[in-house]
């Protein structure tokens, strides 16, 4: 058989285009390789040429697994980052919020705080409205007891000054509170009663006041940051003595005029008249 003769090609499924060109390649391979060896044995004493069958090697290049492969990475990146880009989307829509709520609470407090300190200042402006009256009334009271025992008598008297405090007799709210407190002069001195027949200091005081409609606290540290605060050279009847520190005083009484003041001072004299030099007090307020 001539070295032209037809080599039987055995078919095989097709294949991609990448294996084709593969094969294309060694098939052209195969044929230069046939080529020169025709060539060599073609002399004179050509000898008959052997018919052979030649098998064309398959390459099994499967890409597809690679292809998938490469695929399914991309789609599990894609897919981390969508996850990632949704969790950063939260954490900031969280970070908003917290900051919304915040400012919401802030709001809310400072109106609060503002509300409240409103409240105060119009209590302050009553309590002092109210002072204003009381003084006012005193010291209309004062005037008409003045003017009618200047009538009766024909003369007007004036009470002797005491180098301490006012000489003014107590009236009205003051006058209720200087004449209960006398009266419980010479009763006991028992710590922490609050009467009828025996007081502590700040008991007795808070008793005095509750004559006059006015409700005091209980303890005399309280006592002592009631009203306002006033001189020892300008007390008045009914003003409230302190003794210690205001806000932490350990005694109170209550001044009665004259220089003098009564007090439930110790279980020993029990509740007494005494001058204000017998133990001058730390300071004093004025409640009426």
């Amino acid at each position: 058989m001539s070295h032209t003769a037809h080599i039987p090609s055995h078919r095989k499924p097709r294949r991609s285009a990448s294996k084709l060109a593969v094969r294309a390649g060694v098939a052209g391979g195969v044929l230069s390789t046939l080529a020169m060896a025709g060539t060599a044995s073609a002399s004179p004493a050509a000898e008959p040429v052997a018919e052979t069958t030649l098998e064309m090697p398959v390459l099994e290049l499967d890409l597809s697994s690679d292809v998938a492969s490469a695929v399914t990475t991309a789609a599990e990146n894609t897919r981390a980052a969508a996850v990632e880009g949704e969790l950063n989307a939260q954490e900031e829509s969280a970070r908003t919020g917290a900051a919304a709520e915040a400012k919401e609470a802030k709001e809310e407090a400072q109106k609060k705080a503002d509300a409240e300190k409103k409240l105060k200042e119009e209590a302050d402006r009553q309590a002092a409205a109210e002072r204003a009256n009381r003084s006012t009334a005193r010291s209309t009271l004062t005037s008409t007891s003045a003017s009618a025992s200047g009538s009766g008598s024909g003369t007007a008297s004036t009470p002797a000054k005491s180098s301490t405090g006012s000489s003014t007799p107590a009236t009205g709210s003051a006058a209720a509170i200087v004449n209960f407190a006398r009266a419980q002069v010479g009763k006991a001195y028992v710590m922490g009663a609050t009467g009828p027949s025996a007081y502590d200091c700040s008991g007795l005081v808070q008793a005095a006041y509750r004559q006059a409609g006015i409700t005091l606290s209980r303890t005399s540290q309280s006592q002592s940051l009631a009203g306002t605060s006033v001189s020892l050279n300008a007390l008045q009847p009914g003003d409230i003595l302190y003794w210690g520190s205001k806000g932490s005083a350990y005694h109170v009484a209550i001044y009665v005029g004259g220089g003098k003041f009564v007090g439930a001072q110790n279980p020993s004299t029990g509740i007494v008249e005494r001058s204000l030099s017998y133990d001058k007090p730390s300071g004093a307020v004025r409640v009426l």
